[in-house]
């Protein structure tokens, strides 16, 4: 058969997640979703991730309204999301029945392939979100979140790729969140997963260190990657994902031809540059190349947060200091990779060790909870003196972390019933309480308008090419 990678387009998720602070607001993605579904995408990603967070907390939108509406203007293209797992897409552990419910609703609004992940590699987070995803019709895309350590190596990852196509995963993705993969690595790790399993693989990788367009094309000519993640050219490169215009340029009449329509890409990269002027966030970008990535695994959102807080206390001058405490913490915790929540965790204990000058003089909860195995297990062996002496004799757990939880739909929907108008908005108080019932409250003064009107105007008209905002 002829081989032709595919492209899933993260423009709608992550591509303004990295650049944008996940701020792009669904009227603004209207217009283009024809544009977009016509072009021929494997998928596009449109929810998970902090969208959903940032809906609630700084949009005033409701995250279950946006995705109905992608999904009444995408008829022919699969829709995707990105979940944590037993996380959801929230920092913590949820029960089981939310976690149930969360999913269902989610392939009932729409998605068609949820890419599910645990910031350990832990497959016993991912299993119940697996089992319900392949229960309710939908494609369970099973991760690894790449990192670098004297504990990760390819042996491990094909475990983990072993344990994930064993709970009925139909295709693996391969998660370079810091992007720090190199291109020879990278080929060599595709190749043995698709060699030993045969399974689809959909390769993510982020711009960061500047190595991300050759990994895509090693991993296209030596080892037949499946599928790749691009943004626009907008909203691509730096933190984000590689740009999927130079790439389709680049393949161009070879044997590896996209097939796809390079001249429609670049009007709807046209529509995504008018974009920017109304995004201020847009104007914070910076698409350098930060080789310094290799070293400290840092992703680039974590390292935006780190410039801010210290700015926001004066104290930028330390951030040097601070990336090096991240790779010394990571080290003290057994290697976790650098993703949410392990991030958050990993990043907020590196500040307050170099804040206070005194390591583990303060400690974050987060932190107490996982060397008390409330993660999970940890990829590398903990010392017992340096767990002993943040967490004393408290038990370590070894069991599931979801195992010891109770039930908690019901309960949370008895604590929203003055503002419950559906179910999702009891999954959405689940996942952000305080959040949620700020938005329920703005919601319940009327100021809150789901306007589709535009969407239908296009779809109705039959509208063709790219829209004006």
């Amino acid at each position: 058969m002829t081989y032709k990678v595919q492209f899933m387009d993260t423009t709608l998720r992550d591509g303004h997640q990295s650049l944008w602070a996940t701020r792009m607001r669904t009227e603004c993605m209207l217009p283009i979703l024809k544009d977009l579904d016509d072009i021929g995408f494997y998928s596009l990603e449109v929810w998970g991730g902090a969208t959903f967070d940032s809906c609630l907390r700084f949009l005033n939108e409701d995250p279950w309204d946006r995705l109905d509406v992608i999904r009444q203007g995408v008829k022919k293209t699969k829709l995707q999301m990105l979940l944590r797992g037993q996380n959801i897409l929230g920092y913590k552990h949820y029960p089981d029945d939310i976690l149930t419910k969360f999913v269902e609703k989610t392939i009932e609004h729409g998605i068609d392939i949820l890419r599910i992940f645990d910031a350990l590699n832990e497959v016993r987070n991912m299993k119940k979100a697996i089992e319900v995803t392949l229960a309710n019709g939908a494609i369970a895309e099973g991760t690894i979140v790449y990192t670098i350590s004297p504990v990760h190596n390819i042996d491990k990852y094909l475990k983990t790729v072993d344990e994930l196509v064993g709970l009925g995963c139909q295709q693996i993705c391969l998660k370079d969140m810091a992007g720090i993969l190199d291109p020879y690595h990278g080929a060599e790790l595709i190749d043995a997963i698709k060699t030993e399993f045969g399974v689809p693989v959909h390769l993510h990788t982020h711009m960061t260190s500047g190595m991300g367009n050759m990994l895509y094309l090693k991993a296209i000519e030596d080892a037949k990657v499946d599928i790749v993640d691009t943004a626009f050219a907008p909203l691509a490169m730096g933190t984000s994902q590689p740009a999927i215009e130079p790439i389709v340029a680049t393949l161009r009449g070879t044997k590896y031809d996209t097939g796809l329509d390079l001249e429609k890409l670049t009007k709807i990269a046209g529509f995504f540059e008018e974009m920017e002027k109304r995004y201020p966030e847009s104007k914070l970008v910076n698409k350098s190349v930060d080789i310094n990535v290799l070293k400290y695994q840092v992703p680039g959102g974590m390292l935006s947060n780190f410039r801010k807080q210290l700015s926001e206390t004066n104290q930028l001058e330390l951030l040097p200091a601070v990336l090096k405490e991240v790779e010394l913490v990571r080290n003290d915790l057994g290697y976790p990779p650098l993703v949410t929540p392990s991030s958050q965790m990993v990043g907020a204990q590196a500040v307050l060790n170099v804040m206070t000058g005194d390591r583990y003089k303060m400690v974050t909860n987060e932190v107490k909870n996982y060397l008390r195995g409330q993660y999970g297990r940890p990829p590398g062996e903990i010392s017992d003196e340096f767990r002993k002496s943040i967490i004393g004799d408290d038990e370590v757990i070894t069991v599931r972390p979801a195992d010891l939880l109770e039930p908690g739909f019901d309960k949370a929907k008895k604590e929203i019933s003055e503002y419950m108008e559906k179910d999702e908005d009891v999954l959405s108080y689940a996942a952000f309480p305080a959040v949620a019932e700020k938005f329920f409250e703005y919601r319940q003064t009327g100021k809150y308008k789901v306007d589709f009107s535009e969407l239908k105007k296009h779809l109705e008209n039959g509208d063709e090419g790219v829209h004006p905002i």
